[in-house]
């Protein structure tokens, strides 16, 4: 029998969250999904299992569980302070927790989003064939306190793994494509929104993140009076003052204003997780070099499972230290000759 995880504390925003539902742009649904769904693969690399499967997505403050029974978690995404009983857990990693033990996960320490992933999955009931929330359109809805999340069966595997942190977290640089509506922009503005420098704003949710230029807005030569067109995440669109927005996973499925450019996917996770007041920049690449870097982060992701090490735990911490074979054998204490 499969068990379940009680949320006893929720902070705001999280949900449950997988890959989305793709494919259903023409009947008004973008595609949602986690923010981050390099998160998703990395937890289920450290689980060894599906990145299909749902997993708990917590947006700037985690919250506090508890398991009805042995349930394997990764911990993944944007960093937070996290304890098992008040003893201090490795982010990026996989452990245990017995039923009854208390998960307590905190604010980040970087970035905005944060995941918690279970062996199973989360086995929420499928809505047009995924199981994740997509908030702006009215499916699933924010967790809260007293909710219990019951979880797929696990095949089982190993925990105490854990991967390398990487640094999508703080900002940096976004790539992009031209696209449809680059040319309503002068090579002049083109060249200026490639050389400012952009600090991503507080205002911002799954559906987009605003970015604050250190100078002038941008604007095209048709201004905002262009025809609704369908929108995708990543497209950049220029807002009526200036300010470029960044669309994420539940963006709108049409919009009218023009769009400079879009966002590579393989950068989205970046663009995801700025906090607000990161630095970020835009630089636009060409098709050869796009395709690169997605065949690049594809073959990333396939190579996870391959950079798993095992984590290195300080006996102090470890209440369960009776459940590890420390010796794999007795001796009469005596050496050879004594």
């Amino acid at each position: 029998m499969s068990g379940a995880l009680i949320v006893h504390k929720a902070g705001p925003a999280m949900s449950l969250q997988d890959l989305g539902r793709p494919g259903l742009l023409s009947r008004g649904l973008s595609r949602g999904g986690a923010a981050d769904r390099l998160a998703l693969a990395e937890g289920a690399a450290l689980l060894g299992q599906g990145s299909e499967c749902a997993a708990l997505e917590m947006a700037g403050m985690g919250g506090v569980f508890e398991a009805t029974q042995s349930l394997r978690i990764a911990l993944t995404g944007a960093p937070m302070r996290a304890t098992l009983d008040a003893a201090p857990l490795v982010w990026g990693a996989s452990h245990g927790l017995r039923a009854g033990m208390r998960l307590e996960i905190g604010p980040v320490l970087a970035g905005i989003y944060g995941y918690l992933q279970v062996g199973g999955g989360f086995a929420a009931s499928e809505v047009l064939g995924a199981r994740g929330a997509h908030l702006s359109a009215g499916i699933g809805r924010v967790l809260a306190a007293g909710d219990r999340l019951a979880v797929g069966a696990d095949a089982g595997g190993e925990t105490g793994l854990a991967l390398p942190q990487d640094d999508r977290f703080s900002g940096g640089t976004l790539r992009a494509l031209h696209g449809p509506q680059t040319a309503m922009f002068s090579s002049d503005e083109v060249a200026r929104f490639q050389s400012t420098r952009f600090a991503r704003d507080a205002r911002g949710n799954r559906m987009g993140v605003r970015l604050i230029p250190d100078g002038a807005g941008f604007h095209s030569r048709a201004g905002l009076s262009i025809l609704s067109d369908i929108v995708v995440p990543g497209d950049i669109q220029i807002t009526g003052d200036g300010a470029p927005m960044v669309l994420l996973s539940e963006c709108q499925t049409t919009g009218g204003y023009p769009r400079i450019g879009t966002v590579l996917p393989c950068d989205l996770p970046r663009a995801a997780q700025a906090p607000a007041g990161a630095a970020l920049t835009i630089r636009f690449v060409d098709r050869a070099e796009a395709l690169a870097a997605e065949r690049a982060t594809a073959n990333a992701v396939r190579a996870l499972s391959g950079r798993l090490t095992r984590l290195v735990r300080d006996p102090r911490d470890m209440r369960d230290l009776l459940a590890y074979q420390l010796i794999s054998g007795v001796t009469a204490g005596k050496t050879e000759g004594g």
